[in-house]
């Protein structure tokens, strides 16, 4: 089986314009006009990357979303008509990877999948747990437990976890974190880093409001500590 590319996007040029470069890529692309029918469409094949535009008749896009994520970790690009942080906030806060404001050109589309697409398919050689109070990672494995119950991460949550473990009590700046977890041909910003790591938070830490581990490091960046 290919790669499969679900795309939902009611407009019409736009839609064929998206599928027809990423057929170009290679990939197969399935499309869906409404929410409901997005939701509907994964159900019966869920694809490898869910392409989503936020506004959307019926449910929208953060609806879509957010559905989409409960069923599955699959990577989730928005897409949204301008680069209103609201808009880019909510998406991503709905539990999408990674965004696109319109217009956008079909190579920078492309290389955000491929890019989705490497971090969802590479795996951690490391079979070393790393502990850090009453959090256990198990990279290789690709698990995380908290006061010994399993925490269901996002692939992108997983690899920022990791990221952060890797480098213990080390501060990472958003700038590395983009180019280490997203791709070393990510063109975002620090939004995407902020979101993941509130949500990260409100899966691993005790009192997320009071984070002990995942710690801001104002003006610099983020750390991991014991």
């Amino acid at each position: 089986m290919g790669t499969r590319i679900l795309t939902v996007e009611d407009d019409e040029r736009i839609r064929t314009a998206v599928r027809l470069a990423l057929e170009d890529e290679g990939w197969e692309v399935e499309e869906a006009t409404r929410g409901e029918d997005a939701v509907g469409a994964f159900d019966r094949s869920p694809a490898d990357v869910v392409l989503i535009d936020i506004m959307l008749p019926g449910i929208d896009g953060f609806e879509v979303c957010r559905q989409i994520r409960r069923r599955s970790d699959v990577p989730i690009i928005m897409v949204t008509a301008r680069a209103d942080t609201h808009d880019v906030v909510a998406g991503l806060e709905a539990g999408a990877d990674d965004y696109l404001t319109k217009p956008f050109v079909p190579k920078e589309l492309s290389a955000r999948i491929r890019a989705l697409l490497r971090r969802a398919r590479s795996t951690d050689g490391s079979t070393a747990k790393m502990r850090f109070g009453e959090l256990e990672i198990i990279p290789s494995e690709g698990v995380v437990t908290s006061e010994g119950r399993m925490v269901h991460l996002t692939k992108t949550e997983f690899r920022l976890l990791v990221e952060l473990a890797s480098q213990p009590s080390k501060v990472l700046s958003r700038e590395m974190l983009l180019e280490r977890v997203w791709g070393h041909d990510y063109f975002g910003d620090g939004r995407l880093v902020d979101v993941h790591v509130r949500r990260l938070r409100t899966k691993v830490e005790i009192d997320p409001a009071n984070p002990r581990h995942v710690v801001t490091i104002r003006g610099l960046g983020y750390k991991l500590q014991p």
